[in-house]
């Protein structure tokens, strides 16, 4: 118990000391030893490392989960170290909701066809993000919460260590010049001498940890790499699905108006009507109107590019929007940003044009197309 209170006692005389030294600083009472300057830069970089990480940390959190509280929950089940529960993503949940939508107006019909189409790639495109926010989180999340939980406090704990060593070193520094007695000033260059060779080994130890951070931004900038190639790999997948489904849509679209021409006798008089209402941001090319007498090969299905002829009007120029690859040797493939000629035949689909470059010549789906005067 003794000993206790000795060690309380004398626990108390440090932190009085440390804190009138510390307030004579402040009141510019007493001198301060000063850092070299490069132990300055590397406080300065590494605060600089800190508060940038957090920032980066935290909004890219809010990248891969926008929502609020459920990245609240995420964070108690880490800090009660149990499993995140699965979340059903906002594609998958869509896939769902079209599913079960085309299974209600009836999976034969138009639109439940392309609901179900349309809900197979929010699937896919729900699990691209899933797999991407967990590759996302292993590789760049976690590294960063391990420096700012791990290596960011051990510095914190040496810094603070080491302020408390410069803060005793300037107080024998004060008592000795205070000391006036030649036993008084003896005790205190005594203490004096402890005191600088802790000082100097506290400001080692932090040193090596500060220039540390070095092979911290090294260590972040590979994880950084992982996160854009995950993240390219991502909307590349993304943008494959769509152009995929786009393809579908595009091939399957003739096939549905045409149902529901047959389904409905209003559209059946007034087939561009049906055009318009499929595509009502793409600007149309008239359709010449079949002639008697005149085989109809598009209406056949069947269209070799040597026979077709262009109409004595009604061609246009039209800019690529997109890449496309031709599904056979009736069309024609397109590279995004060139320049072609299109034009409709007798009894064409509304949804595809012929297109000429040179010598090649094939159908192309309208969505593909910006349309020019």
């Amino acid at each position: 118990m003794e000993f206790n209170v000795k060690k309380l006692a004398s626990d108390a005389g440090v932190f009085f000391s440390r804190a009138m030294q510390f307030t004579e600083e402040k009141l510019g009472q007493a001198e301060k030893t000063e850092l070299d300057a490069h132990f300055e830069n590397l406080l300065a970089r590494a605060d600089c490392t800190k508060n940038w990480t957090e920032k980066i940390l935290r909004q890219t959190e809010v990248l891969l989960q926008p929502n609020p509280s459920a990245r609240v929950e995420e964070f108690l089940y880490e800090k009660l170290d149990r499993k995140v529960p699965s979340r059903v993503t906002n594609g998958e949940l869509l896939a769902q909701y079209m599913t079960e939508a085309a299974n209600d107006f009836g999976p034969g019909t138009p639109y439940g066809k392309t609901l179900i189409k349309v809900g197979e790639t929010q699937r896919r495109l729900g699990a691209a993000e899933r797999e991407f926010i967990h590759s996302a989180s292993i590789n760049f999340l976690t590294p960063l919460r391990n420096f700012l939980e791990g290596d960011w406090r051990t510095i914190s704990k040496e810094r603070r260590i080491l302020q408390n060593r410069r803060l005793d070193l300037d107080a024998c520094k004060a008592r000795l010049k205070k000391a006036k007695a030649a036993e008084a000033k003896a005790a205190a260059e005594h203490e004096l001498r402890l005191t600088q060779t802790e000082f100097d080994r506290q400001a080692e130890v932090t040193r090596l940890l500060l220039e540390g951070i070095s092979s911290t931004h090294v260590n972040h900038l590979r994880c950084l790499h992982e996160f854009v190639e995950s993240q390219t790999n991502y909307y590349a997948q993304c943008y494959q699905f769509m152009l995929d489904l786009q393809k579908q849509l595009g091939r399957f679209s003739g096939t549905f108006v045409g149902n529901a021409e047959s389904a409905s006798p209003a559209a059946a008089t007034s087939p561009p009507a049906v055009a318009a209402a499929t595509l009502p941001a793409v600007p149309t090319i008239p359709v010449v109107p079949t002639i008697v007498g005149v085989p109809n090969t598009v209406a056949e299905g069947v269209l070799n590019p040597s026979e077709v002829k262009p109409p004595a009007s009604g061609t246009r120029r039209a800019r690529v929007l997109y890449d496309y690859e031709a599904a056979d040797s009736t069309e024609l493939a397109l590279l995004a940003d060139e320049m072609i000629t299109v034009y409709s035949l007798p009894g064409m689909d509304p949804d595809w044009l012929i297109g000429e470059r040179g010598n090649q010549k094939g159908k192309v789906p309208v969505t593909y197309l910006e349309l020019l005067s």
